[in-house]
């Protein structure tokens, strides 16, 4: 067993779990409590302490919030941030400079390239492949009236399915097993399994070919 090693630049706060081998770089945070804005919509709790599976890696410059939970073997890249009540899944990779916003779920084997934004409240299953700069969404009033806290609901993206760069998710909206979302594609409806989509707003072009597919049991 491999002890965690901690930069001396990296901050971790008391009672984060780390397990053999973790490594958190320069100037890294990981396990701090939000700091909240009076109008934030967010839930205000003391949140438990962080935990980190074994063999990860929280690179330069990236922070983890406490209340989450990473697996073992994900690269957390320089930059990136994970925020409040995550569960990320093993062997993950979140690329430099993404933020996995509070109350997202991240399945194994899933890659979030450079740039991603992953707004709260979002499901991302197995095998998931997200491009650099995709945007999701959680919110069809944009801050606007009380009935959105009820309806407040990021993408689900099931096992398998790829995102190109630049897309854009709409609120609520799912993106089925092993479908393809085009680069730059606003996504605006539900994608059913196997599709490829592209456009704006997302339209089905054709089915993904068979010698791309998975093929989940």
């Amino acid at each position: 067993m491999a002890e965690p090693h901690i930069h001396p630049t990296a901050v971790v706060h008391e009672g984060t779990v780390l397990g053999d081998g973790v490594r958190v770089l320069e100037h890294a945070v990981v396990g701090k409590q939000p700091t909240l804005s009076p109008r934030s919509t967010a839930k205000r709790e003391l949140l438990p302490p962080a935990v980190i599976g074994a063999g990860t890696v929280v690179s330069t410059g990236a922070i983890v919030f406490a209340g989450s939970t990473v697996g073992e073997r994900v690269v957390l890249g320089d930059q990136s941030c994970v925020r409040e009540r995550v569960k990320i899944g093993d062997d993950v990779v979140i690329g430099r400079g993404s933020l996995v916003e509070n109350d997202t779920t991240i399945g194994a084997l899933t890659k979030v390239q450079a740039g991603a934004y992953i707004t709260a409240y979002s499901t991302l299953e197995e095998h998931v492949f997200v491009a650099p700069c995709v945007v999701t969404t959680n919110d069809n009033f944009m801050g606007r009236t009380k009935r959105r806290h009820e309806l407040m609901k990021g993408p689900t993206i099931r096992r398998g399915a790829r995102i190109g760069g630049g897309a854009i998710l709409c609120p609520g909206i799912e993106v089925g097993e092993e479908a393809f979302v085009g680069a730059g594609a606003v996504v605006t409806k539900d994608v059913p399994p196997r599709a490829v989509v592209v456009g704006s707003p997302a339209r089905v072009l054709r089915d993904v070919p068979e010698d791309e597919l998975l093929h989940f049991d």
